[in-house]
């Protein structure tokens, strides 16, 4: 019998196991040592159960044996932790009970150990010592793994040699190669090379059946091209998105040329003029009309002093109502960017003033917020970068590279791939592009000498991809978060950063040659039930043989922030109460053409705590926010999205507790983001975080629950949503209150909580 259909069977009549109702945990323990797996009710702040332990199955002539495998997530200051290719680090531990004496099992036995493996065997990883009370905790970086209890001669045996008496598969074992021929075999009508960035572009188009950009013709859906290292599917192909396409369609030889980014340094008072309007830039050997400010892709870096009051006078010269948001500033609320909430849309053909105070020093970004999905993903993005007085706590460096990471979705034909008319597509997954951009090209090149210490100023504005930074032949350290420096300074194998997350990363390079600064992370192919390495070079680094001048600063000593440290040890504490307000991320699903939803159930026998790679895109582009809702619900009253009603005080500290939940069609990690305010990440599935920063987005993956500090200082209407340009345009918003100290609000009088926001408004034909 084949065993794909009792599979398919058993997920979609018994679906996923749902999670024990919470517990809350007493005022003052340590929710990092409280065992959930087993336990009922789980316990709060816990992770997901069915995604984070692991049941280890005893030998059958001990059924009264039993044993758990905890997987937590390793400490990290950038709340994921992955190793330099991007696996994700657990620790393991494992708790058994119910065992007989060792030497029943083997003569020469005195004990039990705990191992994880891979699943192969190989390698094998020590955990320690279980048994009569004992735990075994260790660290693993393994995509699938099982976990073994041996008896052994001595806790010190470094190899296995004795007999398994319990062992268990981890949750991503779950995944099986999909068998069914209508999944598995290749549609020969329809599969989608990738577009070769080499190739000549007009031959490409015409080989393909286009035409050239000059010449104008219909706008087609086309699927796009598939990742190259999976197969797609049969008859996906034939599907379509239930919205007409969209591009930029003025003609392509009236648009002019971009140009390099501008740095536009603004005293108290200085005006901007920001044009957002289409704009030609060559990629992948080919010209695209995007969208740029001030034909810039990215926008002009502003750079403003601290408390500096700047006037940013955009005018909208694209396709769709647009408005901008100032990410990340704690500026006055009616100037926020967020039609229906602080402003009425910015028409095509109008303008807006906008007046930014910025309060803070730190790396900011501007971006549009309203059908961001194709604005800011056709190139309407760039940094606002407020000096500190003084030094700003960052330690010297020999230069600095301001990067704006990003990626854009080619067709086959080697042109952009359209975006939805009427609403978004992508909806469910996001829009993961297959060609990934720094500052909006392909290509970088740096030389430096040896020695040299440059800081990278990285900002991530892709619609779903979290990028993984990693500097080959070159030391990292973590110094700078979203809005402050961090307490601890870190060095860092790898730079994890996801949509609108912003880090400061000194690097020192000191090694002569060529050096790649590269994107590594893991691909899933969940028709085969396989992981693979997903590997981008973004730069190439050449180190000259020759000393850079010295610095006033000792690189090899990581430094710590007196005044941060001040700042937020005291509001650690709060991680020892309960919960002001809590929030579940979840999502409904409407009709899905066939067999997009048994292909979906499938996959959700195992969700993996963050989507690193888009590799199924032929599937990911049909469904729609016409078909998909994605929902941010108060447990609390049961509303959800835009009817949350949610009122504080300013200068409250607000405990809130997230989870993403897991048992759901197809599960995503979410980029949540506040609007003017800031927080602190004090723990994620229980686990406390050693080294938090001011932050105004977090990364939050499947399954998991944060425990946030939101230090409610700025009054008015702000919203909170998820970054993932796609899930925000599906419905993933909210809105809160801060009243003054002094009174009520008395903001923009166009919104009040409970009024839907539209996100969807179709673009103007030109």
């Amino acid at each position: 019998m084949n065993r794909t259909l009792p599979f398919l069977l058993s997920v979609i009549l018994g679906g996923c196991a749902a999670a024990a109702p919470s517990a809350v945990l007493p005022v003052g323990d340590d929710v990092s040592a409280v065992p959930f797996c087993g336990a009922e009710p789980l316990p709060a702040g816990a992770p997901d159960a069915d995604l984070h332990c692991v049941r280890l199955e005893p030998r059958p002539d001990w059924p009264e044996a039993r044993a758990w495998g905890e997987m937590r997530p390793a400490p990290s200051p950038f709340g994921v932790a992955v190793d330099r290719d991007g696996v994700h680090l657990w620790d393991i531990t494992v708790r058994a009970e119910g065992l007989p004496e060792p030497v029943t099992v083997d003569s020469g036995a005195a004990t039990y150990v705990a191992w994880a493996t891979g699943a192969n065997l190989h390698p094998e990883i020590r955990l320690g010592e279980v048994g009569a009370g004992d735990e075994a905790t260790g660290r693993i970086a393994l995509d699938r793994f099982m976990v073994l209890v041996s008896a052994e001669a001595s806790p010190e045996v470094e190899e296995r040699s004795g007999p398994i008496v319990l062992r268990g598969t981890s949750p991503s074992m779950r995944m099986l190669p999909h068998e069914a021929p209508w999944l598995f075999t290749p549609d020969p009508h329809h599969h989608h090379p990738a577009p070769d960035p080499g190739a000549d572009a007009e031959h490409q188009l015409h080989a393909h059946g286009q035409h050239l950009p000059h010449d104008p013709a219909p706008l087609e859906w086309r699927p796009p091209p598939m990742h190259p290292a999976v197969v797609m599917p049969a008859g996906i192909g034939e599907l379509r998105p239930s919205v007409e396409p969209f591009l930029p369609h003025a003609a392509h030889e009236e648009v002019p040329e971009v140009r390099p980014t501008e740095v536009v340094s603004l005293a108290d008072g200085d005006t901007l003029e920001l044009v957002a309007a289409p704009v030609r830039r060559t990629i992948a050997g080919r010209s695209h009309v995007l969208y740029g400010f001030n034909r810039q892709i990215p926008g002009p870096l502003i750079r403003a002093e601290r408390n500096a009051e700047v006037v940013i006078r955009v005018r909208n010269e694209t396709a769709f109502p647009t408005a901008v948001h100032w990410h990340g500033i704690r500026l006055e609320n009616r100037f926020d960017g967020v039609p229906g909430v602080t402003q009425d849309p910015v028409l095509p053909g109008e303008s807006f003033t906008y007046h930014v105070r910025v309060p803070d020093p730190g790396l900011f970004w501007y971006h549009p917020h309203l059908r961001e999905d194709a604005t800011q993903g056709l190139g309407l993005y760039g940094n606002l970068r407020v000096d500190a007085d003084g030094a700003g706590g960052l330690p010297p460096v020999h230069r600095e590279e301001t990067w704006v990471l990003d990626d854009l979705l080619l067709g086959t034909d080697g042109g952009l791939f359209p975006f939805g008319r009427e609403a978004t597509t992508h909806a469910l997954m996001g829009r993961f592009g297959n060609v990934l951009l720094v500052n909006g090209g392909v290509g970088e090149t740096l030389e430096v000498d040896r020695g040299e210490v440059v800081r990278f100023l990285l900002t991530n504005v892709a619609a779903v991809r979290p990028f993984n930074l990693v500097f080959e032949g070159a030391t990292a350290r973590l110094v700078a978060g979203d809005l402050s420096p961090f307490a601890r300074e870190e060095t860092v194998e790898s730079v994890p950063i996801a949509p609108a997350e912003r880090y400061i990363v000194d690097v020192r390079f000191d090694q002569p040659g060529e050096h790649a600064i590269t994107n590594r992370v893991r691909g899933i192919d969940h028709l085969a039930g396989a992981f693979f390495a997903d590997v981008d070079t973004l730069a190439v680094v050449r180190v000259r043989d020759r000393d850079a001048a010295p610095l006033e600063r000792d690189f090899d000593v990581p430094r710590e922030n007196a005044d941060i440290s001040r700042e937020v040890a005291p509001l650690l504490a709060h991680l020892d109460r309960a919960p002001d307000r809590e929030l579940l991320l979840t999502q409904e699903i409407g009709p899905l053409p066939f067999p997009l939803r048994p292909m979906m159930q499938m996959d959700s026998a195992y969700f993996h705590p963050v989507e690193w790679s888009g590799t199924m895109p032929d599937m990911d582009w049909i469904p729609t926010a016409n078909e998909v809702r994605w929902i941010l619900r108060d447990p609390a009253t049961g509303r959800e999205n835009h009817e949350i009603d949610w009122r504080f005080r300013e200068g409250e500290l607000v405990r809130l507790r997230i989870r993403n939940e897991r048992e759901v069609l197809h599960a995503m990690y979410h980029p949540i983001h506040l609007h003017g305010q800031r927080f602190l990440v004090l723990a994620m599935n229980g686990v406390p975080n050693p080294n938090p920063v001011w932050k105004d987005t977090f990364v939050l993956p499947v399954g998991w629950t944060a425990e946030l500090l939101v230090e409610m200082s700025n009054p008015g209407d702000w919203m909170l949503h998820c970054h993932i340009s796609e899930h925000l345009e599906s419905g993933m918003h909210a809105v809160f209150r801060v009243d003054p100290r002094e009174g009520e609000w008395e903001g923009w009088r166009g919104f009040s909580p409970g009024d839907p926001i539209d996100h969807h408004a179709e673009p103007h034909q030109h």
